[in-house]
């Protein structure tokens, strides 16, 4: 998805979901790819009246005038977007005696799959969140013989479902039966431990939606050891994409997995921000003159057609983000959205979190 696209909306859903109507004066309209839409204009119309019935004189009043002017926007399409179409109008002043209907219409991201007509307080948000929740996760699951933990890499995120402890002893320096007995007891326990942990991995990623594949890391040959004795089922052993040494099984282990497997992920939103911010922050330190930050140097840089990538967080506000777009495309230079999900980002982000790398130096 076109995550310019993408922050536009969520910055359009975090100003929504502010509003808050003093009656049922919101209205939300969910409207699925091939619609008809002079069906859709007659059946608004019939709702106005419906509305007609509305008790209160201002709701009433207010319900009317939002979907007088949903009809009106309406109007302006020949058929519905390929994606579908997303209406939100309502008054959203908090002096009732001073109405301010106001309207926003949405091409969503990717194709609408419901269909929905709502008068409420609040305007219906979850359908268009939804489509914005990144949908290519992998599976994560360190493990040594002590403990496990499961997470999930989603996007750029990386996030912790569970973990699991063994409870199998450490090496105790006995000798004789004695030393062989401990020895088939805690090899009984650590085969427990990894099928215990073959059970979790398949509650928590048999039917995760869209699962893109299986990472496993570990120290020495303890995941090895999981895979051979933990009886994981056929379909996730399928899955797995990349078997890594790695030294921890917690949750600073995910995060090294994660960076060990950069050669899997390289198709992966993470691995590219990584690669991007890994060459910005290395010509800040070795060529900081090739580079820029803060927003009024970003668009000088931009202006003087310097800017050959343009890095913007992912949390940039829609104004921000319009202005500098249209610098970008008048300029031809490329736009990278980085997330604060990795040490780069947040790097990024406390240098102001708009910058880029420069085709050439811009003199001051």
């Amino acid at each position: 998805m076109d995550q310019s696209k993408i922050i536009k909306i969520r910055n359009l859903i975090e100003e929504l979901e502010t509003i808050r109507g003093r009656h049922t004066a919101l209205v939300s309209i969910y409207l699925p790819a091939g619609q008809n839409i002079s069906t859709i204009v007659r059946q608004v119309e019939a709702e106005k009246s419906t509305a007609m019935n509305i008790k209160s004189k201002n709701n009433r009043k207010n319900v009317l005038d939002a979907l007088e002017r949903i009809s009106r926007q309406l109007k302006l399409y020949k058929f519905t977007p390929e994606n579908g179409l997303v209406i939100f109008s309502g008054n959203i002043s908090e002096d009732e005696g001073n109405p301010d209907i106001e309207l926003w219409a949405v091409e969503p991201p990717k194709p609408l799959n419901v269909k929905l007509y709502r008068c409420d307080q609040t305007f219906i948000l979850d359908p268009l969140k939804e489509m914005i929740t990144e949908t290519r996760p992998y599976g994560l699951i360190v493990i040594d013989r002590k403990e496990a933990t499961f997470g999930v890499l989603d996007g750029s995120s990386v996030k912790v479902l569970k973990k699991l402890t063994s409870g199998v002893p450490g090496k105790v320096r006995a000798g004789g039966q004695s030393a062989q007995r401990f020895y088939r007891l805690t090899e009984g326990m650590a085969k427990e431990f990894y099928r215990r942990a073959a059970d979790v991995a398949k509650q928590l990623f048999f039917d995760m939606k869209n699962l893109q594949g299986i990472l496993i890391g570990g120290p020495g040959p303890t995941k090895e050891d999981f895979l051979e004795t933990g009886n994981l089922t056929t379909a996730l052993k399928d899955k797995i994409k990349a078997i890594k040494d790695i030294g921890y099984a917690d949750e600073e282990g995910l995060k090294n997995l994660v960076t060990e497997c950069q050669d899997v992920l390289s198709g992966e939103i993470i691995a590219e921000e990584k690669k991007i911010m890994n060459e910005f922050l290395s010509s800040l330190a070795k060529q900081p003159e090739m580079v820029v930050y803060g927003e009024q140097e970003t668009k000088k840089a931009l202006s003087l057609g310097a800017l050959k990538i343009l890095l913007l967080t992912n949390d940039i506000k829609k104004k921000q983000l319009e202005e500098l777009e249209e610098l970008a495309i008048n300029t031809d230079a490329k736009v990278v959205f980085i997330s604060q999900d990795t040490e780069e980002g947040i790097q990024f982000k406390n240098l102001s979190g708009i910058g880029g790398i420069l085709r050439f130096a811009v003199s001051e």
